[in-house]
């Protein structure tokens, strides 16, 4: 189990100044508890072995990156994390990974409306760097030499583009 520390200036929103620990009686800040973490489903090919494994070149890479959370009625948060690879070379399959990872969460102390960002950013911070290793030997596994290392990804860019998406979305729809 790991623990997340808040970041420092949560706790201005109790009247502590920023960067100070609550006092004894104040509430501890916002966080959360990484109960679990699962491959929740797994795929790997390598359908043109053992010519794909002989490539010139770095293949073209299309990655998918997506993330749901749901609540559970025991009051904790589900997330997968799923992320797609499709390596090409001159519009030939090299490989293809796509991996659900998934972590279960319990949140202490969130605001209603930090409990979104939390889970899509945050939450995934920290599942990230497990799914990679297993991408990683993944690929090592089917021949690939230096195995596929998945550049760390932007959460918070990624969360901020979909709440644009969804913001922008009814005005799209009104003038149609």
């Amino acid at each position: 189990m790991t623990d997340a520390a808040p970041p420092a200036d949560t706790n201005a929103q109790n009247g502590a100044p920023t960067g100070t620990q609550p006092q004894q009686g104040q509430p501890a800040g916002p966080g959360f508890r990484i109960l679990a973490q699962y491959v929740r489903d797994f795929s790997f090919e390598n359908p043109r072995a053992p010519e794909s494994l002989r490539i010139d070149g770095k293949p073209a890479i299309d990655l998918g990156v997506e993330m749901s959370a749901q609540g559970r009625p025991d009051g904790l948060f589900e997330l997968d994390l799923k992320l797609s690879i499709k390596a090409s070379h001159e519009n030939q399959a090299v490989f293809h990974v796509e991996l659900v990872y998934g972590g279960l969460f319990q949140l202490a102390n969130v605001q209603e409306q930090d409990i979104e960002p939390l889970l899509l950013i945050e939450c995934p911070r920290y599942l990230f760097p497990f799914a990679r290793e297993i991408i990683s030997r993944a690929t090592a596994d089917g021949g690939f030499y230096p195995p596929f290392m998945l550049d760390p990804i932007d959460f918070a860019a990624i969360y901020i583009a979909r709440q644009q998406q969804i913001a922008q979305q009814p005005v799209e729809t009104g003038q149609a």
